[in-house]
C-alpha cells in the first residue's frame, strides 16, 4: 500500500471535516424542531461542553435563564440536555409529566466499570422494570427493619446521644463539627443495611467516609460529563479505572463487607437487615434471567443506600450548625449577665432562645426528644425545612431523562432528552420566597406562628423518582437537631472571622470548611 502524499492528505482531511459536520449536523436536528427550547448556540463537536461552568453551573444556569426563560436547551457534546428552572416547570415535568420523564439518561462510565443495565442500583438505574423491583424491595424491606416505627426512632436518638457525648469531649476548643456528623449518621443507615453501628473511631468506618467522599468528588465535574457524552474516550487503557478509583475502591470495599455478613448468614433464621433480605431475593430469583436480584445489584443497592443515607442528612445537619452560629438570634445562646434584657457589644438581645426555648418549654433538658414532640415545635421545625431550603444541597438534582415525546411549559421535548431539574431555582424562586437568597424560617411560619407547608419546598426533589430515603431524613435530621440544640450552644469561636454561608459546590453544595465551639447548656 503506498504511502499518502501532500496531495491526497488535503482532499481526505476535507473529507472527514465534511463526514464529522454532516454527523454533527445530523445529532443537532432537533433543535430546528418546532416549539424545541431555544439555547445557547453549540460548537460543533463539543457543543456547550466548553461553555458550561462546571464550577459555579448554577450562576451559569441563572444567566440562561435570564437570556432564554425557564426552559432552556444545551448541547453537551452529542448529548441534548433540557434544563427546567422555577417551580412551575419543575413541578409541571416532575409530577404531572411524571411517567414521560422518570427515566435516567445512560451512564456509559457505569457500563465501562462493569455495571450493565441490570446493575445499577437504585439512583442511576433506567426506569423500567429492574428500578420498580429494587425500589419496591427497598422501601418495603426499609419498612421491615423499621422505617417508620419507634424501634428505629429508638435507635436514631441513641446515636444521637452519643454524637452529643463526642461533642461534649470537645467543648472548649474550636473544631470542625462535618467528621463526627458523617459518623453519627451514617451509623444510623449502617443499622439499617449491615444491622450494626461503627464506633467513631473504628477503622473500617473511617475508610468507608473517606472512600465515599473521593467518590463523590469523582462523581461530578467536566471530565465526568466528557466521559459521559464522548464515550469512545473511556476506550483509553486504563482511564476510567484512574479516573474513578475512589469509586471503584468503595464499590470493593463494600463487597467485601457483604461477603462478611454473607458468612454468618443463616437461613433458617429472619434477615438481620437489608443485605440478608436481598440475598434470600437472590435465592428465590435463581434461574429467573430477567431478576434484577443479582450479586453486582447487591453491591450497588448496598452503596447507594449508604452513601445517599450518610450524606445528604449530614451535609443539612452541617449547615444547621453553620447557620446556627451565623443567627444567633435564631439559636439564642444563653449569655450570663445580671439584665438578662440588655443589648450586648454584638448587638444580640440576650433573651432566652427561639429554638432552645421551644425544645426547652416542650421537651425539657432531661428528656430525649421524640418525632411526636414536633407537632408541638413549629418554630424548630420551620428552622430545619429552612436549613434545608437555604442549604439546598442538590442543587441541580439527578438527572432525567424523557422517555418518550413530552411538552413542558408549551416546549417540546423529544423522547431520550436528558432533563436537569434546577431543584436551586425553585428552592430560591423569587416569585415563592419572601427572601429566596437568605436564612429566613418565617418561609415556614404565619402571623400566628404556625408551621406551614410550602409547595415549593422539594429538596427531595419529587414525583416517581423522589428521594426514598425522605422519611428517614426527616426523623435523623429532626432528632439530631434537637438533641444538640438541647445540650449545646454553638458559636464562632474567639478571634476567628465569621465563616461563609454561600457553600461549595461539586455534584452536592457543602459548606466551606469551619470551626465551631460548643458549650454544654
Amino acid at each position: 500500500m503506498g504511502l499518502l502524499t501532500g496531495d491526497t492528505l488535503g482532499p481526505l482531511a476535507v473529507a472527514v471535516a465534511i463526514f464529522l459536520l454532516l454527523v454533527d449536523l445530523m445529532h443537532r436536528r432537533r433543535r430546528w424542531a418546532t416549539r424545541y427550547p431555544p439555547g445557547p448556540l453549540p460548537v460543533p463537536m463539543v457543543g456547550n461542553l466548553l461553555q458550561m461552568d462546571f464550577q459555579e453551573p448554577i450562576c451559569y444556569f441563572s444567566q440562561l435563564q435570564g437570556r432564554f426563560g425557564n426552559v432552556f436547551s444545551l448541547e453537551l457534546a452529542w448529548t441534548p440536555v433540557v434544563v427546567l428552572n422555577g417551580l412551575e416547570a419543575v413541578r409541571e415535568a416532575l409530577v404531572h409529566r411524571s411517567e414521560d420523564t422518570a427515566d435516567r439518561p445512560p451512564m456509559p462510565i457505569y457500563d465501562h466499570l462493569g455495571f450493565g443495565p441490570e446493575s445499577q442500583g437504585l439512583f442511576l438505574a433506567r426506569y423500567g422494570r429492574a428500578w420498580r423491583e429494587q425500589r419496591r424491595f427497598s422501601l418495603s424491606t426499609l419498612r421491615n427493619f423499621g422505617l417508620g416505627r419507634k424501634s428505629l426512632e429508638q435507635w436514631v436518638t441513641e446515636e444521637a446521644s452519643c454524637l452529643c457525648a463526642a461533642f461534649a469531649e470537645q467543648a472548649g476548643r474550636p473544631f470542625g463539627p462535618a467528621a463526627l456528623l458523617n459518623k453519627a449518621v451514617s451509623n444510623v443507615i449502617s443499622s439499617l443495611t449491615y444491622g450494626r453501628r461503627f464506633e467513631y473511631d473504628d477503622p473500617r468506618l473511617l475508610q468507608l467516609l473517606e472512600l465515599s467522599q473521593q467518590a463523590l468528588k469523582q462523581d461530578s465535574g467536566f471530565l465526568r460529563e466528557a466521559l459521559n457524552s464522548i464515550p469512545v474516550l473511556l476506550h483509553i487503557p486504563g482511564l476510567a479505572s484512574k479516573v474513578f478509583s475512589a469509586q471503584k475502591a468503595f464499590i470493593t470495599l463494600t463487597n467485601e463487607m457483604i461477603q462478611e455478613h454473607r458468612k454468618t448468614r443463616d437461613p433458617t433464621q429472619p434477615p438481620r437487615h437489608l443485605i440478608d433480605a436481598f440475598v434470600d431475593e437472590i435465592e428465590k430469583a435463581k434461574g429467573n434471567p430477567k431478576t434484577s436480584f443479582n450479586e453486582e445489584n447487591l453491591c450497588m443497592v448496598t452503596s447507594d443506600l449508604f452513601i445517599a443515607g450518610m450524606v445528604s442528612t449530614s451535609i443539612t445537619l452541617t449547615w444547621a450548625l453553620l447557620l446556627m452560629i451565623l443567627h444567633p438570634d435564631v439559636q439564642r445562646i444563653r449569655r450570663r449577665s445580671p439584665d438578662p434584657w440588655v443589648l450586648i457589644t454584638v448587638g444580640m438581645l440576650v433573651c432566652p432562645g427561639r429554638v432552645q426555648q421551644e425544645i426547652d418549654e416542650v421537651i425539657g433538658r432531661e428528656q430525649l426528644p421524640e418525632m411526636g414532640d414536633q407537632t408541638r415545635m413549629p418554630f424548630t421545625v420551620a428552622v430545619i425545612h429552612e436549613v434545608q431550603r437555604f442549604g439546598d444541597i442538590v442543587p441541580l438534582g439527578v438527572p432525567h431523562m424523557t422517555s418518550r415525546d413530552t411538552e413542558v411549559q408549551g416546549f417540546l421535548i423529544p423522547k431520550g432528552t436528558t432533563l436537569i431539574t434546577n431543584l436551586s431555582s425553585v428552592l430560591k424562586d423569587e416569585k415563592v420566597w419572601k427572601k429566596p437568597f437568605r436564612f429566613y424560617p418565617e418561609h415556614f411560619l404565619d402571623a400566628q406562628g404556625h408551621f406551614v407547608k410550602q409547595e415549593a419546598f422539594m429538596p427531595f426533589s419529587a414525583g416517581r423518582r423522589v428521594c426514598l430515603g425522605e422519611p428517614l431524613a426527616r426523623m435523623e435530621l429532626f432528632l439530631f437537631f434537637t438533641c444538640l440544640l438541647q445540650r449545646f450552644s454553638f458559636s464562632v469561636p474567639a478571634g476567628q472571622p465569621q465563616p461563609s454561608d454561600h457553600g461549595v459546590f461539586t455534584f452536592l453544595k457543602v459548606p466551606a470548611p469551619f470551626q465551631l465551639c460548643v458549650e454544654p447548656r
